[in-house]
């Protein structure tokens, strides 16, 4: 954002705005479809009506609308223990490959006079731009431009990854038996394992369905820290389904990769940061998304609270007017935008432990009570629902005692 009264240079022709793109190495659109995948995601309705109010929403006409989310659970015996399936209310969810998205919306922001500028950006190259610009916020979910922000402990429990991650795209994958024709998410539950949630999505090559494999650090699934070649971690993928969750690997057994970069490995500790960084010669730059609050994405948040965050931060700005963008206005505005996100992290935290008892019980009354288990998938969507049934063992017993 320009100073007012500041001159349009030639680094700003439209004089709407630049978007510094910070990466490791300079990617425009081209380069980055023909990257490596960067992530899993899958935006449910909130998140979604933020895209089209902006006219963001490319991929409407393309991309499989997925009606609700499945969960099943594994039994000791190795068969599933629960398996049931609810519907969204709010609308289908969507995942868009973000090598597909960023691309596009690189060119967009452009179409719509902005100005993107590629290049490697370290802590110290924002000293230039926290003088010269009212506001700089930095999107940046690792790397070198993340330190510049303090980790909260008393909202971090974690120090460690509590998942081990591994990711592939893929066609061939074939219907749910039990739910024939229907284009869900589902999430298979491992204890003592980890997870696998299969998500249908778009990439480069249309319609395809993502394997997010979540393994519990030093487990059978944890099998992918030498990041092996494309074609072998499917394979390794195949296998653990075959032998974990023999019911989805009958419908991935035929699957191929969507293209010979479509896999990922990873795996970071979740973590909420204090909003506000410090370059090194002063000023002050607001984090946002990622940086601010990084979800494990077990729960399918991290695309969403994007969102979302961008959409609230907006509001601030824009309610703001001509007062300064200082320290304690970067607060204020993640402060509200926290009022949401706190019940996203609370949920996501609690499921990287074994489900306590009240937890068990809205699982198990999921699996015969259609009301608790639209109800549980709907708090995906919008998580500040939890607060008033499912993050507190006393207001369950309430809630199951009610349906």
């Amino acid at each position: 954002m320009r100073r007012p009264g500041q001159d349009v240079g030639a680094g700003d022709p439209a004089g709407t705005g630049v978007l510094h793109a910070v990466t490791g190495r300079s990617l425009g659109g081209g380069r980055i479809r023909a990257a490596w995948v960067t992530s899993t995601q899958c935006m449910f309705a909130d998140a979604l009506a933020i895209e089209r109010k902006h006219g963001l929403n490319l991929w409407d006409d393309v991309a499989p609308r997925v009606a609700g989310q499945g969960f099943s659970m594994a039994g000791p015996d190795g068969q599933r223990a629960l398996n049931w399936i609810a519907s969204w209310d709010g609308g289908p969810a969507q995942s868009i490959d973000q090598r597909v998205k960023m691309a596009a919306w690189l060119k967009l922001f452009e179409e719509r006079g902005g100005n993107v500028v590629i290049h490697g950006v370290t802590t110290a190259d924002l000293n230039g731009p926290a003088r010269l610009y009212e506001l700089v916020i930095v999107a940046a979910g690792k790397g070198e431009l993340v330190q510049l922000f303090d980790r909260g402990p008393s909202r971090s429990p974690y120090t460690k990854p509590q998942r081990r991650l591994s990711v592939s795209y893929v066609h061939g994958q074939e219907s749910r038996p039990e739910w024939p024709g229907t284009t869900d998410v589902w999430m298979n539950i491992i204890p003592g394992v980890g997870e696998l949630i299969n998500i249908p999505g778009y990439t480069l090559s249309g319609p395809c369905d993502i394997f997010y494999v979540s393994g519990i650090p030093g487990g059978p699934f944890d099998a992918f820290a030498g990041r092996p070649p494309a074609e072998e971690q499917l394979r390794r993928h195949l296998e653990l389904f075959r032998q974990y969750i023999p019911w989805e690997y009958e419908r991935a057994k035929n699957a191929e990769l969507t293209d010979g970069k479509a896999v990922l490995v990873g795996g970071y500790p979740p973590v909420v940061r204090r909003p506000v960084g410090e370059p090194p010669s002063g000023g002050f730059v607001l984090g946002m998304a990622d940086v601010v609050v990084a979800n494990d994405p077990i729960t399918g948040q991290g695309a969403n609270n994007a969102a979302k965050c961008a959409e609230s931060y907006l509001g601030s700005i824009l309610e703001n007017g001509d007062r300064p963008f200082d320290r304690t206005w970067m607060q204020g505005a993640f402060d509200r935008y926290w009022e949401h996100a706190r019940w996203g992290t609370m949920f996501t935290n609690a499921m990287l432990q074994p489900p306590p008892p009240h937890v068990q019980q809205i699982l198990g009354a999921a699996q015969t009570n259609p009301a608790a288990a639209k109800r549980f998938v709907n708090g995906f969507n919008n998580p500040t629902d939890f607060q008033h049934w499912l993050l507190d063992p006393a207001k369950t017993e309430e809630y199951l005692a009610s349906v």
